[in-house]
């Protein structure tokens, strides 16, 4: 890397864990969110899609 070099940098994406030591219901969360994924044969997790800003 020399001095005065730029880089572009573009984030695609960002995961967060917590523990909160109490059960969510991810499916619940599903029905009222339209943005949400969960398909836990795929992935454990609920993916919640942002429409703004645009992810």
């Amino acid at each position: 890397m020399s001095e005065g070099t730029k880089y572009n940098v573009e984030i695609q994406n960002v995961v967060a864990t917590s523990s909160l030591e109490t059960r969510i219901d991810l499916l619940a969360i599903l029905k009222v969110f339209r943005n949400a994924e969960y398909r836990p044969k795929r992935f454990p997790g609920l993916v919640f899609k942002m429409k703004s800003p645009k992810t």
